[in-house]
């Protein structure tokens, strides 16, 4: 009995210990995760001007006024892309897309908390 009862304790002991590492493990992941869809989308708007022209790109990008339209643009520059800029950001993340396209600046992403990664 008195094994039974060491050896609950020892798991206990490190359950206590390994849980919030776990937790902090996804949170690391989710926001790594989050980095690497932004820098797929800066990718992707190199893409954009690459196959479309500055001009012509500049214009396409100007005739989108939402984020997710221009998500939309850029899904077909984008190895893997969801249907949504929602559900292609992690749980919380959000992105900023610049206002113009030319010249080409990073997309600002967001926390859960609304404050900018700078990656």
């Amino acid at each position: 009995m008195v094994e039974l009862l060491a050896t609950v304790a020892i798991i206990g002991i490190i359950s206590f210990i390994a849980i919030p590492q776990v937790t902090q493990m996804r949170a690391d992941a989710e926001r790594n995760l989050a980095v690497a869809r932004a820098e797929a989308l800066n990718m992707a708007m190199g893409g954009l001007l690459q196959h479309r022209g500055r001009y012509q790109a500049a214009v396409d990008w100007a005739a989108r006024s939402t984020d997710n339209d221009k998500y939309a643009l850029l899904r077909n520059y984008m190895a893997f892309a969801e249907a949504t800029l929602t559900t292609y950001l992690p749980s919380g993340y959000d992105i900023d897309f610049p206002t113009s396209i030319d010249p080409l600046t990073k997309v600002i992403l967001r926390n859960p908390s609304n404050s900018q990664i700078y990656y």
